[in-house]
């Protein structure tokens, strides 16, 4: 990687592993500069998710969806797996597929010359060029993105470098798998438009400090306090939450409305999972269901956030089954974070926003802004450091 865009001494403030470790710098959230950095380094750099594969589209459909920068075309054979391509024939770079919805097709064909590939991507046909002899088309298939399923989610990679998907999620797969997130089901879908860098909705979602100051009804049903930072050895970082003795689940009253997946332990029972994959998948795993928050970073200072939660098969084709008790309860919980994440960017115009310390309860936080930090210095996109780290509190482990 390139270096960011920002002054060596903030990005070794962030790398700190003493206690004196502090936050971005305000240009970190609003420099176009540093936006356009974290879009090429980041974003199109790596992989990047771009929802569940089964609700983007079915065999025999293609997709366009913006990625970063580029448009990628998914394209699904009626056999076959997910391949992806840049959305541009190859003869006048014409848009091939209109972003938008999975739409059926046997083919693409470019509506500009009627240019025609294959769903594999191989040129079918080009008219009038086919047909000579110095024309040869092999050459001149469309462009391939690197695209991956993981765990029921399609991740793509513009850069057609680095790691593969697997050896970037590192043992994330068995923190979750108890889950059986590929088999889940999406009941329910709400998008938001917030008015802040994607960078504050991450840094939000990673700790719960806040919670005891915005979110009454969360703390309800979980101690703020709870849970544990969890070791990383891949692009992710996170942790847990315990639920309180009364709670099944969270939801404002503590009720589940369905059954607990099948095949959790005792203590992934009695827990939430908060998990970032970077660059812009969060996944919450509770007792009875899924909750994914999936950003598109669109400028500065505004996010695109599209929030799901994912049932068992069991629990949505019972007869009474209502998700409302999860959906009604992080709709709220969302709204809240979002008021908090708007406040922070507006600050950020404000000479009197300084980079601050962390707080024990923040370790994710650290780790997450460790990450960064090494990508920022041009180290590479890399999982968090390994090392033990004690900001405050004597005889705390925070494993970084």
């Amino acid at each position: 990687m390139i270096p960011a865009p920002l002054p060596a001494e903030a990005i070794e403030a962030i790398l700190k592993t003493d206690g004196t470790n502090r936050t971005l710098p305000s240009m970190a959230y609003a420099s176009e500069e540093v936006f356009a950095w974290e879009q090429a380094e980041l974003f199109d750099g790596g992989w990047v998710c771009l929802g569940r594969t089964d609700d983007l589209l079915s065999p025999g459909q293609l997709r366009a969806i913006e990625f970063g920068k580029e448009t990628v075309l998914l394209s699904r054979p009626d056999q076959g797996a997910i391949t992806g391509f840049s959305n541009v024939c190859r003869h006048r770079g014409h848009e091939l597929v209109p972003v938008g919805k999975a739409i059926d097709a046997r083919q693409i064909r470019c509506p500009y010359h009627s240019w025609a590939y294959r769903m594999d991507g191989t040129l079918r046909t080009a008219p009038t060029l086919t047909q000579s002899p110095r024309f040869d088309e092999a050459d001149w298939s469309l462009h391939r993105f690197r695209v991956d399923d993981w765990h029921g989610w399609l991740f793509a990679n513009s850069s057609g470098s680095g790691q593969t998907l697997a050896d970037t999620m590192g043992s994330l797969g068995d923190v979750i798998s108890s889950y059986e997130p590929n088999r889940l089901v999406t009941v329910a879908t709400h998008a938001y438009e917030i008015a802040a860098n994607w960078k504050l909705i991450a840094e939000n979602y990673l700790e719960c400090y806040h919670c005891t100051t915005i979110h009454p009804a969360l703390c309800e049903v979980t101690p703020p306090s709870s849970g544990r930072t969890l070791h990383s050895d891949g692009m992710w970082c996170g942790g847990t939450m315990d639920l309180k003795p009364h709670a099944e689940t969270m939801s404002f009253s503590g009720d589940s409305g369905t059954a607990p997946f099948r095949n959790l332990d005792p203590t992934l029972a009695r827990e939430i999972l908060y998990l970032l994959v970077m660059p812009n998948l969060f996944v919450s795993a509770h007792p009875d269901y899924i909750m994914t928050h999936r950003m598109q970073a669109l400028s500065p200072g505004r996010t695109h956030v599209v929030c799901e939660w994912l049932f068992s098969p069991e629990s949505v084709n019972q007869p009474d089954f209502d998700p409302s008790y999860a959906v009604d309860f992080w709709d709220s919980t969302n709204r809240e974070d979002w008021t908090a994440c708007e406040g922070v960017q507006r600050a950020t115009a404000n000479r009197g926003f300084q980079p601050g310390p962390l707080s024990s309860w923040e370790s994710s936080l650290a780790k997450f802004h460790a990450m960064l930090g090494r990508a920022y210095r041009g180290d590479g996109f890399v999982p968090p450091p390994t090392v033990e780290w004690d900001p405050y509190l004597e005889g705390s482990q925070n494993a970084l």
